[in-house]
């Protein structure tokens, strides 16, 4: 494990596997904050993450817990339980797995670029967005006071292709959700059934201060596009966004007030910043200017 790690991030859950990879005998290794950690389940299912030491032998045991489709991970104390997702659980919602992914940058800024409607004409041109339709209209920020949670409502953008099945150009509903540090989640109008939102998330796990992997889910309400196609469809999105995210500097996230642009289209990031400043995050952002 690293260096006295930051208690936001030791005492915080995080989606290492799908649940899926799990089911044969042979363990799963990974990384999770510079720790290498083995995940299995034994003899009578019951699940098991524990540090790798020398020889595949294990050392220290972790928490850790099935939740969403995916195996959580927590190193130290959970401070609080996993948030609630009750879409996942909502009948009619196919859910999908569109893949992990590494990126060497912080966490963070995944969840920040995640948050971003300002880049979609630009980085996603002709598919979550086109000149002359570039402007992000004023929504609303507010902070749960019993979860902790950033919530992003009343955003609009208008988009060519909004999801795999879509067949025309949107204007789209969106709201966004930061339900920790290193995971988020969007709800956006869905193109296959009136007045139904579709519900799409990332989760971070930090290998390192600067380098992390990016997991894309979905719960959607769609019985036309398959599988392959939806997860080629995010797959597409999420290629055109790395190369920029690899190629920002600095590689932590700032979280100077200098650092801020304030701008109406910026409004989630900010608050995701400011956020991040309140709790004294120290994993993965700039200490110095």
């Amino acid at each position: 494990m690293e260096k006295e790690l930051d208690s936001n991030v030791l005492n915080e859950w995080f989606a290492v596997s799908p649940a899926s990879r799990l089911d044969s005998a042979e363990p799963v290794h990974t990384t999770l904050l510079g720790t290498p950690i083995a995940l299995w389940r034994d003899r009578e299912g019951a699940l098991h993450a524990a540090g790798r030491m020398e020889g595949w032998q294990h050392g220290d045991k972790y928490r850790v817990q099935q939740r969403y489709g995916f195996i959580w991970v927590c190193l130290g104390t959970p401070r609080k339980e996993l948030f609630a997702l009750p879409e996942f659980d909502e009948p009619g919602r196919r859910f999908i797995n569109a893949g992990t992914f590494g990126v060497k940058t912080s966490g963070l800024r995944i969840i920040e670029n995640f948050l971003d409607m300002g880049h979609f004409p630009y980085v996603h041109t002709d598919i979550l967005g086109k000149d002359p339709h570039s402007e992000v209209a004023d929504y609303k920020i507010t902070t749960d006071p019993d979860t902790g949670e950033i919530w992003a409502t009343e955003c609009r953008f208008w988009q060519p292709k909004a999801a795999a099945s879509a067949d025309g150009g949107l204007d789209v509903a969106y709201t966004y959700r930061v339900t920790q540090a290193f995971s988020a989640i969007l709800y956006k109008t869905c193109p296959a059934r009136e007045g139904a939102r579709d519900v799409i998330g990332v989760y971070v796990q930090p290998v390192s201060e600067d380098e992390c992997k990016a997991t894309l889910w979905l719960l959607l309400f769609d019985d036309d596009a398959s599988d392959t196609e939806i997860i080629g469809f995010q797959q597409t999105i999420f290629a055109q966004d790395r190369p920029i995210l690899e190629n920002q500097l600095p590689k932590l996230l700032p979280l100077g007030m200098k650092s801020e642009i304030p701008t109406r289209a910026d409004a989630g990031s900010m608050a995701y910043r400011r956020w991040l400043r309140e709790i004294g995050m120290q994993y993965g952002v700039q200490k110095t200017a």
